[in-house]
């Protein structure tokens, strides 16, 4: 097997080999029920536990030698996980049978049933060697489709068992029956984690086998290759979605790279009704849409390729002159956005009602924030919920005078600039609408803050950012005659930095973040009603640490 350790591959040979001969006993008792044909299998529980804990601990010690290559490294962690699964097989084995000796008539145990699902089983555990050693994407992808097999056939069985159930006494054994065929349903998601470690291993990536799938699908059209492919990931979505960069070259040697972007359907569909909104309003800030697929609650999306880098990236490694010329593209382009997309329709950020819904999730990760109300001497400090509430109170009162078109998820990654066009691109699109544009201006001052590089260097850059766009958008707000502008941003910004410690563990971080989420709320109660316009904020002071 391709640079494999020779005890990993020794083992996982004999692993497959090993799990053969059980699968073989399974068979042959669901054939014929025969006590003694069970022993056989469930006496050998050792023997398969043994080997996958052999090629584990042979990949182990490969990945902790020097210079272990990425490619080498995905071999390595996926040729366990293959084992893994192949153990898990086994031990599935053993329960079927466990619940199969309970069943006191042997006939309910359909021999033209179990034995076939058995078989189909057995037939992919013979491809998974070769597929590993030819790194055969084709071989992959059927070892994964026997699970779609052994799903016919226990959904047949269990219309059948949960019919026969109302019509007879023999429940007991009926529902043993199931349970037994069910275990055997579950083998096939384990084949599909065998086959989702082999293509890994072909593409040089971690992907799952409908991701593999759809992606394949929506390639098919340009005539590229599943052989061909190559995936690098991007990011993972804190919704779930996954995002790659996906390379191929056609059968006529053409090269392609875009993004595929997969997930839950809604999601997904959120997107792109995101881009398209985008590419209607203002054309060129989005990315193209080259494919779209939906299968069951998923979806996926294969987008244009942006060139460029995204602002977080500019921010931690590039020059002061390309993060400067970076920021006046981006403001130029919001200011631009923003004037194209007024509505004389007041909007609502309602941003302490957001805050309200997670607080339950900012809890869970750093319960010590919820604290009672506490005491300094004679001064008595309220609750931040109770702060929270108040704070909901004002901004109901004070809505945006007008409405813009926002992004919804205005992190510095999703913001990506293009040194060479000199333009700037938005990505992950799926939140976008009509709204106050103090929504995305307090979330992408936050996204700087909340990095996690603790470098003088990179702080007071971030100090800098944050206190240069908000100059920025406070002018713009100023020509647009938003007299509330400072004081909806300061609850903007008490929500976005209390939230975003959900995604924090560092504590001290987080506590600086919270206890500045805070002192924006206080701000912001402390101001007299009808004094809101007043309100002016030490933008520098709560950047900078």
């Amino acid at each position: 097997m391709v640079d494999l350790p020779r005890a990993a591959e020794e083992n996982l040979r004999l692993l497959c080999a090993e799990l053969d001969g059980q699968l073989s006993n399974l068979q042959r008792f669901y054939e014929c029920p025969d006590a003694s044909v069970a022993q056989k299998v469930i006496l050998r529980a050792g023997y398969s536990y043994n080997l996958w804990n052999r090629v584990q601990s042979a990949s182990i010690q490969g990945l902790t030698r020097k210079k272990v290559s990425a490619n080498r490294r995905l071999l390595l962690q996926n040729s366990a996980y293959a084992a893994r699964n192949l153990d898990l097989i086994a031990r599935m084995s053993r329960r079927s049978l466990e619940h199969a000796e309970k069943v006191h008539h042997p006939g309910l145990l359909r021999h033209e049933a179990y034995p076939k699902a058995i078989k189909s089983v057995r037939k992919s555990i013979k491809e998974i060697l070769p597929a590993f050693e030819a790194q055969d994407s084709s071989k992959a992808i059927e070892i994964g489709h026997g699970k779609s097999k052994l799903d016919d056939i226990y959904d047949r069985l269990f219309r059948t068992y949960t019919r026969d159930m109302s019509k007879t006494k023999h429940t007991e054994d009926l529902a043993n029956a199931l349970l037994a065929a069910y275990e055997v349903h579950r083998m096939g998601d384990a084949l599909q984690g065998i086959s989702e470690a082999i293509l890994s291993v072909n593409i040089g990536q971690s992907v799952h086998f409908d991701r593999y799938f759809a992606l394949r699908d929506m390639l098919s059209d340009g005539e590229i290759t599943g052989e061909s492919l190559e995936l690098e990931p991007i990011a993972e979505t804190r919704s779930g979605s996954a995002i790659s960069s996906v390379r191929g070259r056609s059968e006529y040697g053409d090269d392609f790279t875009a993004v595929f972007k997969d997930g839950e359907l809604n999601k997904v569909r959120e997107e792109r009704a995101g881009v398209r909104s985008w590419h209607s309003i203002y054309p060129g800030l989005a990315p193209k849409i080259l494919s779209y697929k939906k299968s069951g609650k998923s979806a996926a999306l294969l987008i244009e390729y942006l060139k460029g880098e995204t602002f977080e990236n500019i921010l931690l490694n590039e020059s002061d002159a390309m993060l400067s010329e970076a920021q006046t593209a981006l403001s130029r382009t919001l200011r631009d956005v923003w004037k194209r997309t007024r509505t004389s329709e007041a909007a609502q950020m309602a941003s302490m009602e957001q805050l309200a819904r997670r607080m339950k999730d900012i809890w869970r990760v750093h319960p010590e924030f919820a604290s009672r109300a506490s005491r300094i001497g004679a001064l008595s400090l309220p609750k931040f919920g109770d702060l929270v509430e108040q704070a909901h109170a004002r901004e109901k009162d004070l809505p945006a005078p007008f409405s813009v078109h926002i992004h919804g998820d205005f992190n510095l990654d999703n913001v990506i600039y293009d040194s060479e066009e000199k333009k700037v691109h938005f990505i992950d699109l799926h939140r976008s609408r009509s709204m106050d544009y103090v929504q995305d201006v307090s979330v992408f001052m936050v996204s700087n803050y909340r990095l996690q590089v603790q470098d003088p260097l990179i702080r007071r850059r971030v100090a800098l950012v944050a206190s240069e766009f908000h100059a920025t958008v406070r002018k713009f707000a100023r020509s647009q005659n938003d007299k509330t502008f400072e004081y909806r941003l300061a609850l903007g910004l008490a929500r976005s930095f209390a939230t975003s410690t959900r995604f924090v563990l560092d504590n001290s971080h987080a506590q600086r973040m919270f206890e500045r989420a805070r002192y924006l709320l206080e701000v912001a109660l402390a101001c007299p009603q009808g004094g809101e316009h007043r309100l002016k904020l030490p933008i520098k002071e709560l950047f900078i640490d």
